[in-house]
Order: structure tokens, then C-alpha cells, then sequence
């Protein structure tokens, strides 16, 4: 599927336009969490014909004081006044994505829209907004710091979204707040049932993750309550757990002992009495899908007139929709490249020039078994940039419909020949 672009460069005087600066949004503390403030120093690209600036914004940062390995926590970031000063007073809808570096992984929080209503002449300061972080698996023992890596922020002004970039320096940034690992293993999971069905007297291996090395029990349910049936097995060194069990009584869950919801569900098939009748169905794997098939239309970008600087212009990539109808546990990634902007008719190019995306990737099946997850702020280049992806599922079920799309944004060169201009972008999907 390809998305094409075209701009129009123009030779002459300048056209009123409006700037819109978006500064970023923060979040509300937690209790029982450390809150710490530090200023951080960022170089910030604003729409034109709003000027570039830097300067440092007082980022505070509420994060719980200790969490485990693989335990999503929540986080609040408050980051004080921009350091754009806007030039035009303008009611806008702001949307913030701050991607941080967590330990050496990178995660991005998300603000709620908000109506922010711009003065000229005064620093933008935002209310803040909440989110969760992940801590990395394999961090136990360790402490896991926090950092800026990026704030993006699009305006959005009567469905036209104008979008701002500051770059913390040096990047990532100084440390904006950490968590302490437990030295302690991950909480203890039940993983897989084998077989996960079956009637009366039926044998299953029960399997478990980040248990204790030594016997472990599990025990068949029935709509929370024991039933009675239990088993015993063992865990080994690394915490992978095997308990074997007998089915004797209707269950709809087992577990291993200690593990945390939720349970893997079990099927019990009852005997009845009669002439059975069986009844076969075969499913058949449906395709993995990019569309539409035959491409996207062009998306439109204001003109731009020369004047001896370096602008920016924003626009919206057409949403693309990814069915996955496989009926697997795969995952995807949905990927970008771009053709050199250039008009093949007069041979002129811009080498310099560069088009940037802010991903966004929606779950619009709401019956979908998956979420997707957008990729990482970032210029589109001929090495393909992920820009979606929807994680493989191990043993549960994956699959949905999806769309695919984001706010994009050319950054061009001071002086260039005036021309219409036009780059292919590419999504590609595997």
C-alpha cells in the first residue's frame, strides 16, 4: 500500500499563517511513590511559522518507589511550562505522546485530548495527565531509572493537526525518577493446560512460570471454588513449573497453588445419555491484510514559500486497515519507507528535506482478541521504520481489525528550486 505526497513549493511573498506551540502534558502523582523534579534542557521544532526554540522545562515525575520485574505501574508526569513562546492566541486540542527510555527499553505515554487555549506571549503550561509503564523482565535486583527520550505534541485546530517535537539534550535525558527492582522473581503465573478439555477421569499437565524451585500443588476449580481435584509436581531452577492432575468432577478453571489470576480455563464434557451425533467444523485461516489494496489517496500539505529558512509543515496519514484473520497466536509489524522527494519531469530533488510520522494504531473490531501498538516517533527513510505492531500472542489468541495512520510532518531545506515536489511513502506489512 502506498501513500503519496505532494508539495508545492512557491517563489515570492509570504502568506499569513497561523503557529500554534504545543507544549507537553503532564501527569497527577500516586501514593506511596517517590516524586522527584528535574529540569530538563530540550531543542524544540515548532510549526511554521511559530520559531524553533530550547530552553528547559521542569519535569516532575511520580513513580511508585519499588515495583517487581515485568509489573506495569503507573506514572504521573508534570512537566512544567514549554519553552516555545507562542505567537498568536488560539483555542487548539492538544494531544501529547512522551516516549521514555525505562532502563533500556522504550515506552510511550499518552495524554488525553485537552482544549488548551494559547495566549500569545505566554508559556504554554498544560495540566497533567496519568499513564502505566512496564517494568523490564530480567531488571530483578536492579534499580530501573527513567529518562525523556522524546516529547511530540499535536494541536489540533478545527481537524488540521499542527504538531510540535522537543528533543531533550543530551538524549535521553537526565534521570527523571527510578524504581527500585525486587530482588524477588516475578509473580507466579499458571501458563498452559495440556489437554485443556476432556470428561471425567481426564490426566492434565499443568504448567507454570516464576515459581520457586521445588514441589508446587494445583488444584481444579469450579467458578472460583475448589472442587477437590488436586495434583502435585515440581519446579525447577529457573521458576517453569510442571503439575500433573486428575479431572474427576466439573471444573472450569485449574491452577497451580500460589500462581495469580487469571486461571486457564478448562472444558468439562459431561456425559448424556441419547444417540450422539457428531457435528465437525473446520476453520480455515483467514489472510493477514494491509489495505486498502490499491493504495491510499495523496495527502494534503499547505504550500510553502521560500524565505531563507527552514520550515515545517504538518499533515494526516489516510488510516490503513490490517485485518489478521489467521486464527494463530503470530504477531505483525507494520513498516514505512519513502522515495526521495523529487519531480521526475524537471529532474529537481530535495535531498534535505524530511518527512517524519507520529504513529497511532487503533483496535476498530471491538470482538478483536488483540491490541496493536504504535511504533516510536520518527522519520520515514528507505530503511523501513516500524510503525505498528501487534505482539505475538504465545499460547492465547491473536488477530483483529486494526487501523494504521498518525500525523506527519516535512521538515524542509532553507532554499530549494521552486517545483512540486513528491515522495512515495510505503506501509508494508509482515
Amino acid at each position: 500500500m502506498s501513500t503519496t505526497f505532494r508539495r508545492r513549493i512557491l517563489a515570492g511573498a509570504g502568506a499569513l499563517s497561523l503557529a500554534l506551540t504545543g507544549g507537553v502534558v503532564g501527569l497527577t502523582g500516586t501514593a506511596q511513590a517517590a516524586t522527584v523534579t528535574t529540569p530538563v534542557f530540550e531543542n524544540c521544532d515548532a510549526p511554521a511559522p511559530q520559531p524553533d526554540g530550547s530552553g528547559s522545562q521542569n519535569y516532575t515525575i511520580t513513580v511508585p518507589d519499588t515495583a517487581k520485574a515485568g509489573d506495569v505501574v503507573p506514572i504521573t508526569i508534570d512537566p512544567g511550562a514549554s519553552p516555545l513562546i507562542p505567537g498568536f492566541s488560539v483555542t487548539t486540542v492538544n494531544t501529547t505522546k512522551i516516549t521514555l527510555k525505562v532502563g533500556t527499553t522504550t515506552q510511550v505515554v499518552t495524554s488525553p485530548p485537552e482544549t488548551v487555549s494559547v495566549v500569545a506571549g505566554t508559556p504554554l503550561d498544560p495540566k497533567s495527565f496519568s499513564g502505566t509503564i512496564k517494568i523490564p523482565d530480567g531488571t530483578e535486583g536492579t534499580t530501573v531509572d527513567v529518562k525523556l527520550d522524546l516529547a511530540v505534541t499535536d494541536a489540533d485546530l478545527s481537524g488540521s493537526v499542527f504538531t510540535t517535537t522537543c528533543t531533550p539534550a543530551p538524549r535521553p535525558s537526565a534521570t527523571l525518577g527510578s524504581v527500585a527492582v525486587e530482588a524477588l522473581p516475578k509473580d507466579p503465573v499458571t501458563t498452559k493446560l495440556t489437554p485443556n478439555s476432556g470428561k471425567a477421569g481426564t490426566a492434565v499437565a499443568v504448567s507454570g512460570a516464576n515459581f520457586p524451585a521445588g514441589p508446587v500443588t494445583c488444584s481444579a476449580l469450579l467458578a472460583g471454588a475448589a472442587t477437590g481435584d488436586t495434583g502435585t509436581g515440581t519446579a525447577d531452577a529457573s521458576g517453569a513449573a510442571t503439575c500433573n492432575i486428575t479431572v474427576t468432577k466439573k471444573a472450569d478453571a485449574i491452577k497451580i497453588d500460589g500462581s495469580v489470576t487469571p486461571y486457564k480455563s478448562f472444558v468439562y464434557l459431561e456425559d448424556q445419555a441419547g444417540v450422539k451425533n457428531p457435528v465437525d467444523i473446520e476453520v480455515l485461516p483467514g489472510p493477514l491484510a494491509l489495505g486498502p489494496k490499491d493504495g491510499q489517496p495523496a495527502v494534503a500539505f499547505p504550500s510553502v514559500t521560500i524565505n531563507g529558512k527552514a520550515q515545517s509543515v504538518v499533515g494526516v496519514f489516510n488510516a490503513a486497515t490490517v485485518q489478521d484473520f489467521r486464527g494463530g497466536t503470530l504477531g505483525w509489524d507494520v513498516t514505512a519507507t519513502r522515495t526521495p522527494f523529487l519531480n521526475q519531469a524537471t529532474g529537481h530533488s530535495m535531498a534535505k528535506a524530511q518527512i517524519g510520522i507520529q504513529p497511532s494504531c487503533t483496535v476498530t473490531n471491538p470482538d478483536s482478541p488483540s491490541t496493536c501498538t504504535a511504533g516510536t516517533p520518527g522519520a520515514i527513510s528507505e530503511t523501513p521504520m516500524k510503525v505498528a505492531s501487534q505482539a505475538a500472542g504465545g499460547d492465547e489468541l491473536t488477530g483483529g481489525e486494526f487501523a494504521v495512520g498518525g500525523a506527519g510532518m516535512i521538515q524542509l531545506p532553507p532554499f530549494m528550486f521552486a517545483d512540486t515536489y513528491q515522495t512515495v511513502v510505503t506501509f508494508s506489512i509482515a
